[in-house]
């Protein structure tokens, strides 16, 4: 049955293969028919359980590493080292299953709430049923507003349009119709049915039920969604080699320590203790909470920004992104048609151009104006629901006719007043053959008249004079031809121009006819526009400083299209725009090189965005794709960053990472560059994390080699990486961003997470500075001898320094004397309470027992600072000779 050309078939064969009639089926046959065909619901994505998100938390090599030395310190009845990792990898569990889980609910909310029924026709009688027990053969009823429950072939119409923006991405409603289509017309061209997921915007019908669920046009799109594969972010890869490289470090050093120790004649299992000490030295353990709670972070000012982050890991992505595909309509635009201007008489652009808004109009001031308003408002089927309420004004019908209609309320017109006044006794409804509108109005005691709307060009043609000045005058070829001139000039700024004209009829003219359409008196047109967000044009300003290309993918018309670019700022010319029927003729190699010049797409299908996307992926960009239909949810899915709009489809949202709440295009730059916030906080947690686990790795391999006892512990090395030094790594998730974090240079997709300058600062924390620690606990065994005491001042001394230079890894792009080190409130408590926990390891009887420690002198505190100084100004000194170089990005 599907594939039955439905579109191709009279009525009557529709309804005789069906078997069905114009009154419905009976509720036995449609209940039998549910059972055959099965409910009329797309199969929701498999909302993963809470013990899958739980689980997709171990995905980590980092999570595997230390698990394993869990495991060996469980063996080895290190019980406190033990627990202490395992309490790292169940805070870093329990973050990011919290936040993963707590946006599926929302996203679930947001489904719930746009949830809506159907009128069906069932033994005859009207009823509202849930669309998802709607069945072939029912009969189903459509007015303005409705959303369209099933595919079906219409069989009634009454000025019926739909919007099929979510299935072709065309912006424009169609005009439905009825009557038989050739076999080969396109889907977006079939006037004689309708799709589920679309909705009608004006007018009603009837239509038969032709495909349930998946076998309706949106199912077999978002069936496809199942074999588009999903890849591992830039973050993932990142994490993912980092780990890995770590992983076979720290498994090398090991075996290479327990072979030379057992070849030195050390004892088996001294040497294993000592390589475990080692491993625990090396695995930053407080890394994945950090990470994790960064995530979390961004995630949250993400949603501020009004934009829903599904994943963690995408709250990265965004800081990746550098290029971002986007629709024109909603976005960039507010979505809502609205008069700009009002041109009368010749629409001469000087003389006769009114800018809307600029003052109330009534027939004393600018009475053609006003006539013109009043037509516009007269010869109109949309509709004010709030117009006697005194509330914000809700308007149902055609976006056009909407536009008109505020156009005149806006003006001082009682739209309902002018109604009832010039009451409507016939009407020859709009369609696209005909390209107008008609209506036959009551006047006054002695005449009627009609009332006329449409295409410039063909309501001139039914014009035999021109209102100038509040006088009929006689129109001439000259005149028209220079009224058509004007029209074409407001087309090119990307306006769309609507005309209106009216004669006077006699008083017991009852009904249009085909005949009456001559000799109207033109009036002037109103010049309408989609009017761009206040925010568009500073949002492309920001994307084009961080060097992010804006791309614009429209169904719009070229010119349309290039006159919203050419006021947001994007580079408009020519050369630079390419029509969907052009990139059809493009293989993909050559698509691949025209994308980079490329910025405007127009008169673009949703399946070109896939090929799009693909084009710049194999380029080496991370791209961000905008959509709201459901022919874009492949494009969604395939991006490296999926952007549903919040009034988009349920397929798209289901097929995206992120969902602005607000449609705005100013929301996803915003969210960008909360992401690249979130990236540059994961590097500096690295940097701060692993110079202090490379500190520790050199002091441990310093003594292996020296033949010299361990001067830190295993202990408490996971005392100073998770719980002194934890707070403050877990406070920078909270940095607020620098000020220039915009003007960076985009990150490459395969670029290392640490780039040369940062890896700088960890070998001279790990090596220079440590041989001045090396040195001292050479010098101190020698002196002192106490070994619990020069592990108590080694101990200190790393914490305590970390506690310092955490300081300078609030920015490597600045010294911090340009800096306010006290911005990040979390920071100075974390700080204040990693002391208070190093004082409470050194001064509890407790503690000290447990980490084997003793107490310190003055003196010592005197050595700790100073070394703490040392470190501190190695690293701005290296900080400089970067800053001096002009490498200020982190890539």
């Amino acid at each position: 049955m599907d594939k039955i050309l439905w579109h191709n078939l009279p009525e009557k064969e529709a309804f005789e293969l069906l078997k069905t009639s114009k009154k419905g089926l009976t509720q036995k046959i449609a209940e039998k028919r549910l059972r055959k065909y099965g409910p009329n619901k797309l199969p929701e994505s498999k909302k993963a359980p809470w013990f899958f998100i739980l689980f997709s938390q171990f995905k980590s090599p980092l999570i595997y590493i230390l698990l394993i030395a869990a495991v060996v310190t469980f063996f080895l009845k290190e019980y406190v080292d033990m627990w202490v990792i395992l309490a790292a990898v169940l805070i870093n569990t329990l973050v990011g299953f919290v936040q993963e889980n707590k946006a599926e609910k929302t996203l679930a909310y947001l489904h719930e709430i746009v949830k809506y029924k159907a009128k069906v026709f069932r033994d005859g009688k009207e009823i509202i049923i849930d669309p998802s027990e709607l069945t072939i053969g029912d009969v189903v009823l459509v007015e303005t507003g409705d959303r369209i429950p099933a595919d079906g072939r219409l069989f009634e119409s009454s000025d019926l349009q739909v919007n099929e923006a979510a299935l072709t991405g065309e912006s424009l409603p169609v005009n439905k119709e009825l009557g038989v289509l050739d076999k080969g017309t396109n889907v977006a061209e079939r006037a004689n049915f309708v799709f589920m997921g679309t909705s009608a915007t004006r007018g009603r019908g009837k239509f038969i039920v032709t495909d349930v669920g998946l076998k309706t046009h949106i199912g077999e799109i978002a069936s496809l969604l199942k074999e588009t594969k999903e890849e591992d972010t830039p973050l993932q890869l990142k994490l993912s080699s980092f780990s890995k490289k770590l992983g076979i470090l720290v498994l090398v050093l090991c075996l290479f320590i327990f072979g030379v120790g057992i070849i030195l004649g050390h004892e088996v299992l001294e040497m294993f203790e000592t390589a475990v000490a080692l491993a625990v030295a090396a695995i930053p353990e407080g890394l994945l909470v950090s990470v994790t709670i960064i995530l979390t972070v961004g995630m949250q000012r993400i949603l501020k920004q009004k934009a829903l982050v599904r994943r963690l890991v995408a709250a990265e992505t965004l800081g990746s992104t550098s290029v971002i595909c986007t629709d024109k309509t909603g976005t960039l635009t507010e979505g809502k048609m609205m008069a700009a201007y009002l041109l009368t008489g010749q629409c001469d652009l000087k003389n006769d151009l009114v800018n809307f808004g600029d003052k109330k109009i009534n027939n004393n001031n600018l009475p053609d104006h006003y006539l013109l308003l009043t037509i516009g408002a007269v010869c109109n089927n949309a509709i004010s629901s709030n117009h006697e309420k005194g509330f914000k004004e809700d308007f149902i019908g055609d976006p056009t006719e909407i536009a008109l209609l505020k156009a005149s309320i806006e003006s001082g017109l009682d739209y309902e007043r002018l109604r009832e006044k010039f009451s409507r006794l016939d009407e020859i409804p709009f369609s696209t053959e005909i390209k107008f509108m008609a209506t036959l109005n009551k006047k006054d005691e002695e005449n009627n008249v009609i009332y006329l709307k449409g295409a410039p060009e063909r309501v001139l043609d039914f014009c035999s004079s021109v209102l100038i000045n509040g006088k009929e005058e006689k129109i001439t070829k000259e005149n028209k031809k220079k009224i058509l001139e004007n029209f074409n000039k407001l087309t090119s700024q990307g306006l769309r121009v609507l005309a209106v004209a009216y004669k006077t009829a006699e008083k017991d003219k009852g009904e249009l006819k085909d005949d009456d359409l001559h000799d109207f008196v033109f009036v002037g047109v109103f010049a309408l526009k989609d009017p761009l967000r206040k925010e568009a044009k500073v949002a492309i300003h920001l994307c084009k400083q961080a060097g992010i290309h804006p791309v614009i993918i429209t169904g719009d018309h070229r010119l349309t299209v290039k006159a919203i670019a050419k006021e947001i700022g994007l580079d408009a010319k020519d050369e630079n725009i390419i029509e969907g029927s052009e990139l059809d003729d493009l293989s993909d190699d050559e698509l691949k090189e025209k994308v980079k010049e490329v910025t405007i797409y127009a008169r673009a299908l949703p399946k070109h965005k896939l090929r799009i996307v693909d084009a710049w992926q194999a380029n080496g960009e991370v791209v961000a794709m905008l959509g709201d239909g459901v022919n874009d949810a492949p494009a969604l899915k395939t991006s490296d960053i999926g952007v549903a709009l919040g009034s988009g489809t349920d397929v798209a949202k289901e097929a995206s990472d992120i969902i602005l709440l607000d449609d705005n295009f100013k929301t996803i730059v915003g969210a960008v560059k909360q992401g690249r916030i979130v990236f540059d906080n994961i590097r500096k947690v690295i940097v701060f994390l692993l110079a202090n686990t490379f500190s520790e790795m050199v002091l441990i391999l310093g003594a292996l080699a020296f033949g010299l006892p361990l001067p830190i512990t295993a202990l408490q090395i996971l005392y100073i990486n998770i719980i002194a030094d934890g707070f403050p790594n877990v406070a920078l998730a909270f940095e607020p961003g620098e000020e220039d974090i915009m003007k960076q240079k985009v990150k490459k997709k395969d670029r290392s997470i640490l780039n040369q300058e940062m890896k700088v600062i960890i070998f001279i924390i790990g090596i220079l500075t440590d041989l001045i620690i090396f040195g001292l606990f050479i010098y101190l065994l020698g002196v002192v001898g106490d070994l619990r005491h020069i592990q108590t001042l080694i101990f200190t001394v790393l914490a305590v320094t970390a506690l310092m230079y955490v300081f300078s890894c609030k920015s490597f792009r600045k010294s911090i004397w340009q800096i306010n080190i006290f911005s990040n409130k979390y920071l100075n408590i974390a700080i204040l309470l990693g002391l208070g926990c190093q004082l409470f390891a050194l001064y509890v009887p407790f503690m000290r027992d447990v980490l084997n420690l003793t107490f310190l002198t003055w003196g010592d505190w005197i050595i700790i600072l100073v070394i703490a100084s040392i470190r501190m100004f190695a690293i701005e000194a290296t900080k400089y000779v970067y800053i001096l170089k002009e490498k200020r990005e982190f890539d």
